[in-house]
């Protein structure tokens, strides 16, 4: 397949999903997923690849997507007319998740086949966790949704909500995602987190080094799983672990800092080890403190501020297996998961929106949509010409399909008898 040579590049949606057959046997993964109807009328595959397009072309709602079916890319794509809002919405709540993470756990392998995930400078690859909110509402419910009280001016009031915990593997080139867990009623986060880390440290065993978390999962239990398996861990310290966190500010004020710099930030890093926070763990953890002395400009007046944060990670790593110069970076590599993950496909893929109010619908709607991304990410990174990333974002190719979508003539229709 030619590569596209223009930021303009015609056809440039046709070329993505050619490139995806091809190198990812993209048409096998659809087949794939599955849904629970027992005769269907509609095929699962002609459903799933309408709703891959949709979040690739980032239309945003499933009346967007139904604009477009008189158009001849359907005909070449489907091989038959597309499905109307409701069918898709009405199948998508009957998808099984598990056949979605399987064409997940394929594309992956795909790429490890292809080379196309090496590893980072400091050789650890690092699997981010994080817990995401996808819609909240006071007007309408399913059986999944969860419950809080929200006090208004008129009393407090029942919201309902959907969360979940996602995992992203975070390449050097580009991050993929590689699962998610939904929150069941009355359940709190690292419950959810605890599923989904047992099922990818089962499907992905030899895919990452190191899990990095927020301080949510600064937990022991959380720590002895990824433990048990073999696989270090990487979380934010924070105030509810209070004893760590009190012993780890003490000992850490008597430590010469090392200054290193990072994203154009000077860092004093201090790095110590030998705390005993928990006992059964298999080893003893490990704490970086880093003060980071920033210049901005602000926005407003343009006036020059020096801005102070600090960080402090507590962690399961050796000293041999990663230096205090890794740690920093992973540490900071966490939030890839929501800046490059949930800010990108939640305000630009429009994940967030309820396509279909169920718990298994909203799931399935986000597991397509995370499945387009990894695709989309291994077709700007690795297909497209150095020339073309340069001038052309990912958001300028992800409006080019969008335009050719529209703009493609409409497929000639029969006169009528």
């Amino acid at each position: 397949m030619g590569q596209a040579t223009t930021a303009g590049a015609i056809a440039i949606l046709q070329r993505l999903l050619h490139y995806g057959d091809k190198v990812y046997q993209l048409a096998a993964l659809v087949a794939g997923i599955r849904d629970r109807r027992q005769r269907p009328r509609l095929p699962t595959a002609r459903v799933v690849r309408c709703v891959l397009v949709m979040f690739l072309t980032r239309l945003g709602s499933l009346n967007a997507l139904a604009q477009t079916v008189s158009h001849r890319f359907w005909k070449r794509w489907l091989a038959a007319d597309p499905p109307s809002a409701d069918s898709v919405g009405r199948i998508m709540e009957q998808v099984d998740p598990d056949s979605i993470r399987q064409a997940l756990h394929e594309f992956y392998n795909r790429l490890k086949v292809n080379k196309a995930l090496p590893p980072t400078s400091h050789g650890l690859m690092a699997l981010a966790i994080d817990g995401h909110e996808s819609h909240a509402t006071y007007l309408r419910h399913c059986t999944g949704c969860l419950e809080r009280p929200i006090k208004t001016r008129r009393g407090y009031k029942t919201q309902f909500y959907h969360r979940h915990v996602v995992a992203m593997l975070l390449g050097e080139q580009f991050a993929i995602y590689v699962d998610a867990e939904p929150l069941g009623p009355h359940e709190d986060e690292l419950g959810a987190a605890k599923r989904l880390l047992t099922r990818v440290l089962d499907a992905y065993p030899r895919a990452f080094d190191i899990v990095l978390g927020d301080a949510l999962y600064t937990d022991s239990q959380v720590y002895a799983l990824v433990r048990s398996r073999g696989k270090d861990l990487l979380t934010v310290l924070k105030a509810n672990q209070r004893d760590l966190l009190r012993e780890a500010h003490t000992l850490l004020e008597q430590i010469e800092p090392l200054e290193l710099k990072h994203q154009g930030a000077l860092c004093e890093v201090c790095d110590l080890g030998g705390f005993d926070a928990w006992p059964g763990l298999d080893r003893p953890l490990r704490v970086v403190r880093s003060r980071e002395h920033r210049r901005v400009q602000r926005q407003l007046d343009g006036m020059g501020e020096d801005l102070l944060s600090e960080w402090l990670w507590v962690t399961t790593c050796s000293p041999q297996r990663a230096s205090t110069a890794a740690l920093l970076r992973l540490g900071h590599a966490r939030w890839d998961i929501e800046n490059q993950g949930f800010n990108e496909i939640v305000n630009r893929w429009h994940a967030d929106h309820v396509y279909k109010h169920s718990a298994n619908a909203i799931l399935t709607f986000w597991m397509v949509a995370m499945l387009a991304f990894n695709l989309f990410q291994a077709f700007y990174a690795l297909n497209l010409k150095p020339e073309v990333r340069q001038s052309a974002s990912c958001l300028h190719v992800a409006r080019c399909m969008a335009s050719e979508l529209y703009h493609d003539p409409p497929a000639a229709r029969a006169p009528p008898s």
